[in-house]
């Protein structure tokens, strides 16, 4: 039995969600409105401020599905309460990053600055020159569009240097020594 499929999403208070035919859900809430279409083959039933997550069989594809369905609702749900974020470190020499307008203007030591227009529903934040807060509702295009700003400078495992989510331990490397 799947340990997360079975748990039921507590819904609350503001938050509207509707699930028409074919698993295609819509959440509202206070910060904005949400569609998926789920898979078809599970049944998501609501009662009062509860949804469950049932599977029809106990088959691989089903069972994998479950905890998955029931995930994503959870998400839905969450981001429209709560939203999501992400937090980067600009870490390195010259390193910086800022804002101007909808677009993120950041210095990663190439001849250019980089510039990335904010995608629809994700706003970025600087707070200060080495530090980056990616915000929305959606997990998924939040984790996304801060993957998408860190691959511009992975942290490079001898200096350190590059652009790394809050808290990520970047392993170091021993340099090169020198013959005697």
């Amino acid at each position: 039995m799947s340990r997360i499929g079975v748990k039921p999403i507590t819904v609350p208070a503001g938050v509207e969600v509707t699930i028409a035919e074919g698993n295609f859900v819509t959440v509202k809430g206070p910060k904005g409105t949400l569609t998926k279409q789920l898979d078809g083959a599970l049944t998501i039933k609501q009662e009062e401020s509860t949804i469950l997550v049932e599977r029809p069989t106990n088959n691989k594809l089903h069972k994998s599905l479950h905890g998955l369905t029931r995930t994503l609702l959870d998400n839905m749900v969450v981001g429209v309460t709560n939203g999501f974020e992400k937090k980067l470190e600009l870490v390195g020499v010259g390193y910086r990053a800022q804002k101007q307008g909808s677009k993120l203007v950041m210095n990663l030591g190439y001849s250019h600055p980089v510039e990335m227009e904010d995608p629809e529903g994700i706003t970025v934040e600087a707070p200060n020159q080495t530090e980056l807060i990616v915000k929305g509702i959606d997990k998924q295009l939040v984790g996304n569009y801060a993957a998408k700003i860190r691959a511009w400078r992975k942290p490079e495992p001898y200096k350190g240097k590059g652009i790394r989510y809050a808290g990520e331990v970047v392993r170091r490397k021993e340099g090169k020594t020198g013959k005697k």
